[in-house]
């Protein structure tokens, strides 16, 4: 099975980390100084301890999650469970004192090896602590595939959901994975990961800033 994933290219997450958010009239240029992302917390069968790495751009216009062991499959040789793989990280973002930011988009990567009839999905949202969740997207792959994957969710202005200006409030970022054989020879083994053996594959989550008003 792992003959068959194939390697990408880091240069293609330097040009994600290059796309500018959504335009809007009041474009705020990122804080100065340097942006930093803690874990607080790692639950997931797609994460085990150890297995997932976060870092903010040295230009505080995104942060990264890179996998290290986030795979989900069906098919002969896979446990019951193996065909759906999530991962709920809680993240604390140090920002400088008067901005605040919004996710305004997640730019998400792998590669999937999909038999004629099964598919895959991707699933994800993201929320600060003590509001409510936001909408899970769902972006689906349909076999026969056996390539790079890549999908995004981007988010409006009017709708950017902010951090609140002056408190710490843990962002929850959850994603998932799901693997269904469907049509296809439930014997044939299907996957598709979020995962990196380099580091060259991550997650991207582009930052959107604003000015707080209060003193």
């Amino acid at each position: 099975m792992t003959s068959l994933r194939r390697p990408l290219v880091g240069a293609a997450v330097t040009a994600l980390l290059a796309v500018a958010a959504p335009a809007h009239a009041d474009t705020v240029p990122t804080p100065p100084g340097r942006i930093t992302v803690d874990v607080v917390g790692v639950n997931g069968s797609g994460c085990p301890q150890g297995t997932a790495d976060v870092a903010a751009a040295s230009d505080n216009t995104a942060f990264t999650v890179t996998y290290s062991d986030y795979l989900a499959q069906t098919g002969a040789g896979s446990g019951g469970t193996e065909f759906r793989k999530n991962c709920q990280l809680a993240l604390r973002i140090h920002v400088p004192q008067g901005f605040t930011y919004a996710i305004a988009r997640a730019d998400y990567r792998g590669f999937a090896h999909l038999q004629r009839g099964a598919f895959g999905q991707e699933r994800a949202n993201y929320y600060f602590q003590g509001a409510a969740q936001s909408a899970r997207t769902t972006h689906q792959f349909n076999g026969p595939y056996s390539d790079n994957w890549q999908a995004s969710d981007r988010t409006e202005y009017a709708d950017l959901v902010w951090a609140p200006c002056g408190e710490e409030r843990n962002l929850n970022v959850n994603t998932e994975l799901r693997v269904y054989a469907g049509s296809s020879n439930p014997q044939a083994q299907s996957f598709m990961s979020m995962d990196s053996t380099d580091g060259s594959v991550s997650t991207v989550y582009h930052f959107e800033w604003k000015q707080c008003t209060e003193v």
